[in-house]
């Protein structure tokens, strides 16, 4: 995985400071202190489907309209070139209604780093309101819409068919959790209910989340 300097410079050739109606440097001026906090954690981990660390930018700093169409695919030879979508079944507006679940701690910061990530597998064919209580019990925190959308920015080849992932931390006023999936060879974020299990679908989490 790569350090937080190198992240930094992927979000910055990905467009995100214009984005975030911040000039380069002062978006890298932003980003630069996470560096110290990820100062005595790993940069590999050869288990599939994890990452030691990713930085999150928050909906506060940018839009996740915005961000989901910088989303791309990891083909064999490379990134595929269709960007990714928002599900027409979230109508306009409606990624705004979803909040942090109670208890997950999302730091009140416009950055942050997410720590020990996993996107969670072995739970593909169990009901997420099924997979939650497993996932706190083990004292890890489900992911938000904007930890996902981080997460498949920097590791895009995380995201593939049959090993896609919900995204339980974030939640609204009824069964839905989103999620990120593959459709039409494009990454999508959509929804699923709270009670079905597919087959194709895992739950990701993380072990800590760290702000300065």
């Amino acid at each position: 995985m790569p350090d937080v300097p190198a992240q930094i410079d992927r979000l910055v050739s990905l467009g995100l400071p214009a984005l975030t109606d911040r000039t380069e440097p002062d978006f890298r001026a932003l980003l630069v202190p996470l560096a110290g906090l990820a100062a005595d954690l790993p940069t590999d981990d050869d288990r599939p489907g994890h990452v030691p660390y990713v930085v999150v930018l928050t909906r506060a700093l940018v839009d996740p309209y915005d961000a989901v169409p910088l989303l791309r695919l990891q083909g064999r030879r490379g990134p595929l070139s269709k960007p990714g979508v928002v599900d027409r079944n979230h109508a306009p507006g409606d990624l705004a209604t979803y909040d942090p679940l109670p208890g997950v701690g999302v730091p009140d910061m416009p950055a942050y780093l997410l720590v020990d990530v996993e996107r969670g597998e072995e739970f593909c064919g169990v009901p997420p309101q099924e997979a939650l209580p497993v996932i706190t019990g083990r004292g890890r925190t489900p992911l938000t819409i904007d930890e996902g959308i981080a997460l498949v920015l920097q590791r895009p080849e995380l995201l593939e068919r049959n090993r896609c992932f919900m995204l339980s931390g974030s939640r609204r006023d009824d069964r839905r959790v989103p999620a990120l999936w593959i459709s039409g060879n494009a990454p999508k974020l959509g929804w699923c209910w709270d009670g079905n299990p597919h087959t194709w679908l895992g739950v990701a989490s993380a072990g800590e989340r760290r702000a300065f």
